[in-house]
């Protein structure tokens, strides 16, 4: 969809504020970003994935983004980049920029006598701020949203609708918390005594560092004494569990539905994939990859790819194979007793 009366860029332009080399007519005019397929006049498409470079000959796209080793596949304008989907990711940031409400408090927020809010931040209808928060400049406060007390919250930050801070919490500048996230509530601990439970105070804080996402129904534990940290530029998808003491390293990247038990510490530039499982008081160093919906019980040391599921298969083939695991034990021990047989023959 084009911006409201765009009049487009010239694509000489796009490519300097984006760093990517031009090639063709740079004064087309661009005023929105589509997908090959979908793209018509005024568009710029992309290719970073070569299962779709056939789609290059019949695009109607104004302009494209490609590749070096893309560039000859198309005769159309084009920004040539060593990452395109990056450059896609600037140019979509410059062709459908963010909307920047007007700065100023509505007259349904409730905001506590000793907050302190920057008077060029905006904050919505319903929302709440608590006593000694701090609210930056340019900050954005999302309806219905709550800010607890002893909250600080960064410049050019955005706190979506109804976000949750809970008191103490600590958000970095230019970071992003999608609707129904809970950051800094209790985090699940409790002492079993008598065949009861008896809950264990959650005295630390939870600290949002610069530069990072966080998806709707996002859940981040505040520390039991200790503090949660979330590092800069972290990257959290939609209903994510991250328990208490946990610390997650800067520029990693987790997707959706992965659940972190407390004390664990997960390292600099990881990738979790969807769905994955991690138990509690683990290490895992610096640029591991999870795969999706894989269970990860023990410390990882090296860096690498990492999966511990099976494939989805027919129920029955899947019954058949489960069967067999059980038995692996077994099989493994009749097998060395063979081999033993076999040696003492032999000798």
């Amino acid at each position: 969809m084009s911006p409201p009366d765009a009049v487009g860029i010239p694509l000489r332009q796009l490519a300097e504020r984006c760093g990517a080399e031009l090639s063709g007519d740079g004064d087309v005019l661009i005023d929105r970003v589509a997908t090959l397929d979908a793209a018509d006049k005024g568009a710029i498409a992309f290719l970073s994935n070569p299962k779709y470079r056939g789609r290059l000959g019949s695009t109607r796209a104004s302009a494209v983004i490609v590749a070096p080793s893309d560039a000859s596949a198309t005769a159309l304008p084009k920004l040539i980049a060593a990452n395109p989907y990056a450059t896609y990711a600037r140019v979509a940031a410059i062709l459908h920029p963010a909307h920047a409400p007007t700065p100023g408090v509505h007259p349904s927020a409730v905001i506590a006598a000793s907050a302190h809010v920057s008077a060029s931040a905006a904050i919505a209808a319903q929302a709440v701020i608590g006593e000694r928060a701090a609210i930056g400049e340019r900050a954005q406060v999302g309806p219905g949203t709550v800010v607890g007390d002893d909250c600080s919250v960064g410049h050019d930050c955005v706190l979506h609708a109804r976000v949750v801070l809970y008191a103490h919490t600590r958000v970095g500048a230019r970071t992003i918390i999608h609707s129904g996230a809970v950051i800094g509530a209790d985090g699940f601990g409790m002492a079993e005594e008598g065949g009861r439970w008896l809950k264990v105070p959650q005295i630390g804080r939870t600290l949002i560092g610069d530069d990072v996402e966080i998806g709707a129904n996002t859940t981040i534990d505040r520390g039991a004494i200790g503090d949660t940290v979330i590092e800069d530029d972290v990257k959290l998808d939609n209903q994510i569990q991250i328990g208490h003491n946990c610390r997650i390293g800067a520029h990693t990247a987790i997707a959706g539905c992965v659940g972190i038990a407390g004390s664990t510490t997960i390292g600099r530039n990881c990738k979790i994939g969807g769905a994955a499982m991690i138990s509690g008081h683990l290490e895992i160093v610096d640029g591991t990859i999870v795969s999706a919906s894989t269970g990860v019980f023990d410390s990882i040391q090296f860096p690498g790819v990492y999966t511990g599921t099976f494939p989805a298969l027919p129920h029955r083939e899947w019954r058949h194979v489960a069967s067999v695991t059980r038995r692996l034990r077994s099989i493994a021990e009749r097998l060395r007793a063979l081999e033993r047989a076999g040696h003492n023959e032999e000798t």
